[in-house]
């Protein structure tokens, strides 16, 4: 089938999926996601918008990519982002149980889905209480396609950890935590940036993150980043089998304190203390100082050029002050020229010999 066709056809097959058109969609969809959901009716030109559903059995009755036309490639990219890694670390394999993408192809549908609410640097947004994902695609991601990807897994994190703890409050430090350490983007990357961000030795409390999350854009990669590192601490020795068991007492619980002393022996306090120490320890400024080879290597360079400025300065000084300077032996110390024999020059010496040669040629008189 030829791309023309698929563009005009209203209910065409790709990847073994149906892709609706013009919202009119089949009956496996009605039953398994409802269609307002879907197509929510205070977005503009939603008529005009096509679903894509995926054909892998883990994610066909959960996922649903809503995108206009002209963005049929990053449709399929989200499906094949999410089919790579379908599950999440520490939840069951059925969650998120349904999770629709739009894909906002401009600021106008961009702020109904997400209620206008998003900061405008962001790159998705995730709203667990409608189960949605929104991705901005009408503006390129500042670092390419594979950060549109892990912030793709970031939002779907978040559709799975709200979904599991059905309604349960979730504190902002560990529910970006969570995101980034399920989605995979925290990497060594971002830990050097964590390392010249806290150079002052100073983080702040998680309480802090928890009541107020930050609106800019350069707090905010601070918080996510923080948020990152407290879960990574958490979960350093149990890995995800730590945060099973956490989320399980969790929500059969209902108490996010005690269920974190039941699974770590400690309580929240503590362990925001030692949380502390150990992001001082690792990523702060004696840190660079002590144990980075590529800090003393750019040291290194540094001193190198300001030895060669220096010469090169004082070479330069050194030329100016001896083009400058006075003669060893000034002219007023010079011994006076001997005067000429006879008392005058050689030259008028010899021409009156001349002279006096031809007036008397010589020889005796008389």
């Amino acid at each position: 089938m030829t791309l023309l066709a698929l563009l005009l056809a209203s209910t065409v097959m790709v990847g073994g999926a149906p892709v609706m058109v013009g919202g009119a969609p089949s009956e496996s969809v009605r039953d398994s996601i409802p269609t307002e959901m879907v197509q929510p009716s205070d977005v503009p030109g939603i008529q005009e918008s096509q679903v894509l559903i995926p054909d892998n059995p883990m994610l066909q009755d959960r996922l649903r990519v809503v995108y206009w036309p002209g963005h049929e490639g990053r449709a399929q990219r989200v499906i094949e982002t999410l089919e790579a890694r379908p599950h999440l670390p520490g939840l069951p394999a059925a969650y998120p149980r349904v999770g629709v993408v739009f894909l906002a192809p401009d600021q106008a549908r961009w702020e109904a889905l997400t209620g206008g609410r998003a900061p405008h640097w962001g790159a998705g947004v995730a709203i667990p209480a409608r189960s949605r994902i929104i991705m901005p695609v009408f503006q390129t991601p500042w670092d390419g396609f594979q950060a549109e990807g892990r912030t793709l897994r970031h939002e779907w994190a978040h559709l799975g950890l709200h979904d599991y703890l059905e309604g349960l409050l979730i504190p902002r430090w560990f529910d970006e935590g969570y995101a980034q350490w399920a989605s995979g983007t925290w990497n060594m990357q971002e830990a050097w940036r964590l390392r010249f961000i806290l150079a002052g030795d100073r983080a702040p409390p998680l309480d802090s993150l928890t009541l107020q999350w930050p609106r800019g854009r350069g707090e905010a990669e601070v918080a996510y980043l923080l948020s990152a590192t407290a879960v990574q601490f958490m979960v350093r020795d149990s890995g995800a089998r730590g945060m099973e068991v956490l989320l399980s007492r969790w929500r059969e619980e209902g108490d996010f304190e005690a269920a974190f002393r039941r699974t770590f022996g400690i309580t929240t306090s503590t362990f925001e203390g030692r949380w502390l120490e150990h992001v001082q320890r690792r990523y702060g400024f004696l840190f660079i100082l002590g144990q980075s080879a590529v800090f003393w290597l750019l040291l290194g360079v540094v001193v190198l050029l300001l030895f060669r400025i220096r010469r090169r300065r004082d070479q330069e000084r050194m030329e100016e002050l001896r083009a400058t300077e006075p003669p060893e032996l000034p002219a007023y110390w010079n011994p006076p020229r001997s005067p000429p024999i006879g008392g005058f020059p050689e030259d008028v010496r010899r021409q009156r010999s001349r002279r006096g040669r031809s007036v008397d040629p010589g020889g005796d008189s008389g």
